[in-house]
């Protein structure tokens, strides 16, 4: 599969620890690095601005490091997934997250929210985006009390299958 979206061509820094990310497919973003560089003392560097402003593309493309520190570096497809959700919108990771958490397979995964297995594998890989109702599913499959009856139903329906 083509996974231009999760390879950088193209990293800015600006202050204070805002990073312009361009990726493979066209899309750009600008994502606001605070928070992540307070949460984790690996990251304690970056707080300095001139160590900041040295971010720049690993060698394919696959992570923004600084200032050449094998030890400082942002994977591509987090900062993509940090920055879909700072629109608002859905990662490729929450669909990651919730199968993870849950110990589902991808057959009843797929089961559980009524999608098909190709869409899901589409959402987690991040070819395409979650959709509301998708994130809005996997919820509500946790929740309630659908749970139980589902997970019983995508149990037998991936044994039988």
């Amino acid at each position: 599969m083509n996974r231009k979206h999760f390879v950088l061509t193209d990293v800015r820094a600006e202050t204070p620890f805002r990073l312009l990310l361009k990726y493979g497919d066209g899309a750009q973003f600008a994502l606001d690095l605070t928070g992540l560089i307070r949460q984790f003392r690996g990251l304690k560097p970056l707080e300095d601005p001139a160590t900041f402003a040295t971010a720049a593309i690993s060698e394919g493309g696959r992570s923004v490091i600084w200032d050449d520190d094998d030890n400082l570096e942002l994977a591509a497809d987090n900062l993509r997934a940090r920055a879909v959700e700072a629109m608002g919108e859905i990662s490729h990771e929450f669909v990651w997250n919730w199968m993870t958490k849950n110990n589902l397979t991808i057959d009843a995964a797929a089961c559980a929210i009524g999608v098909s297995r190709r869409m899901l594998l589409y959402y987690r890989s991040g070819r395409y985006p979650v959709p509301r109702t998708v994130a809005l599913a996997c919820i509500g499959w946790e929740k309630g009390g659908i749970q139980s009856a589902k997970r019983r139903s995508v149990v037998d329906h991936v044994v039988s299958s």
